[in-house]
């Protein structure tokens, strides 16, 4: 596994989050006030070492480190990132499995999406840090969760986002029938602390902040403009729908745009009606002159 750090600020300026590509932890959070209290991980000793850092809270993506006074984060950040990045590269344990938590009780309820044909499953734990979706049992090699849903013989697609998989099912079954068995075997497995995406899956790091960022900035204004409008506006109502969407290109000639409707979105009877009288109107309207149409790809 190849790990890559992204900074990110919080509300508290004293407190600085350091995002891995990849979970730390087997959906467990840690707090360590200081490096007594940190003998059941050594990258949190580690850290102690620095002479500014006053807390150090440990989560499944993340390190998030409270600093004292003496320095701003401007000033070391780069530096930490850097060491944190190190150590998780050379197979340095994050916390000692005799120190693991209790079995945190999972929670997954079932909700319904405008395809008639998908059902999103929510958990109370983040599943993954990036989107995945899955057409077959093909594409499963390093998602094991996936592709033990695939041995339902009812299921067609998978699609994981952070803290909810939508499931596609062929019309054979009814979820009448199946969204109990669906809900707990997707509970079980979750509770039992079982890879959701194996560690060594190639093109971990693609979808990094630091990938996505360096991606956009290659990107024309106009281009820029429409992924800002997609993140803000219209990726919440479509996550919450069990979908996903992703900004494919732009041709300024013919004023069009391309996206990529993944998960619930994909198929979707009302997908076009949305794509129309949605995300085509609102860009049309926000950026008037430059939209003219919008294309949707199903991921």
């Amino acid at each position: 596994m190849n790990y890559s750090i992204s900074i990110k600020e919080t509300s508290n300026p004293a407190i600085l989050k350091f995002e891995t590509n990849s979970f730390i932890t087997k959906h467990e959070s840690f707090e360590f006030n200081n490096i007594d209290e940190a003998k059941s991980s050594p990258l949190a000793q580690q850290l102690f070492y620095l002479p500014f850092v006053k807390k150090v809270y440990i989560s499944s993506n993340f390190v998030a480190i409270e600093r004292f006074d003496i320095v701003e984060w401007k000033d070391v950040q780069e530096e930490v990132a850097k060491q944190i990045e190190d150590y998780l590269n050379s197979d340095g344990i994050v916390v000692t499995s005799s120190e693991e938590k209790k079995k945190t009780p999972v929670t997954v309820y079932a909700e319904s999406t405008p395809n008639p044909s998908v059902l999103k499953f929510v958990a109370n734990k983040k599943l993954v840090t990036r989107t995945h979706e899955f057409t077959s049992i093909d594409d499963t090699k390093y998602a094991p969760m996936a592709a033990e849903l695939f041995h339902f013989p009812f299921v067609k697609s998978v699609f994981i986002d952070d803290n909810f998989v939508s499931v596609t099912k062929f019309d054979v079954a009814e979820w009448n029938d199946i969204t109990t068995e669906l809900r707990e075997f997707i509970r079980v497995y979750i509770e039992n602390g079982k890879d959701i995406i194996s560690a060594n899956a190639p093109k971990q790091i693609e979808k990094t902040e630091a990938y996505l960022d360096s991606k956009y900035e290659e990107r024309d204004d106009i281009s820029k403009e429409i992924i800002n409008i997609l993140e803000e506006y219209i990726k919440p109502a479509v996550a919450s729908d069990g979908g996903n969407i992703e900004f494919q290109s732009y041709d300024p000639k013919e004023k069009k745009v391309k996206v990529i409707l993944q998960g619930a979105c994909s198929g979707c009877p009302s997908s076009t009606f949305t794509l129309k009288s949605g995300i085509e109107n609102m860009l049309k309207e926000m950026l008037k002159g430059k939209v003219e149409t919008v294309e949707a790809i199903n991921g």
